[in-house]
């Protein structure tokens, strides 16, 4: 990672499932420890788990299913604004540390036809909200107000503020 961490990826299998009335920030939380606790393999290491979400009006936006799901996401981010949200969990000997980022995006009004391009290119599946604002979806994106590494996936600056308390 750029960020100089250096790390073993696992996936663990873990249910994504929204509950009834949870709140975002407690969705991607619960996510993330989820994941952590999960992955986490003994007392010598320190497991991170995340896991981001795309939350318009009501609406809290994951990966889309399917091409078609992908472009319902993407009509209703066209041309407002929405939050992009990061739990994370740091699972170590001692416990662990939970807490999430957001990152206000906002949407340039898309066309039918650049939707329809976009989800063509493939790079909106496995993502939260049907897009990669690293990528083709760069050009969508008219502003942000918060931490750009959140919206690609993972807030680096909030990991670290946690990690160096646990490392020396």
């Amino acid at each position: 990672m750029a960020a100089g961490f250096h790390f073993t990826v696992r996936v663990p299998d873990v249910d994504e499932t929204r509950r009834e009335n949870e709140a975002p920030a407690d969705y991607v939380r619960r996510l993330a420890r989820e994941k952590a606790e999960a992955a986490w393999q003994g007392n010598v290491e320190i497991v991170l788990g995340a896991d981001t979400a795309v939350v318009a009006g009501d609406l809290v936006l994951g990966k889309p299913a399917d091409a078609d799901d992908a472009r319902r996401m993407l009509r209703t981010l066209s041309g407002r604004e929405h939050t992009v949200m990061t739990g994370i969990c740091l699972r170590h000997a001692g416990g662990a540390i939970e807490d999430h980022a957001q990152t206000q995006v906002c949407f340039s009004e898309l066309s039918d036809a650049e939707i329809d391009a976009y989800v063509a290119s493939g790079e909106s599946m496995d993502k939260a909200g049907a897009y990669a604002i690293q990528g083709l979806a760069s050009k969508f994106v008219e502003r942000i107000d918060g931490c750009y590494f959140n919206v690609v996936g993972l807030p680096v600056p909030l990991v670290y503020r946690h990690w160096k308390t646990l490392v020396p």
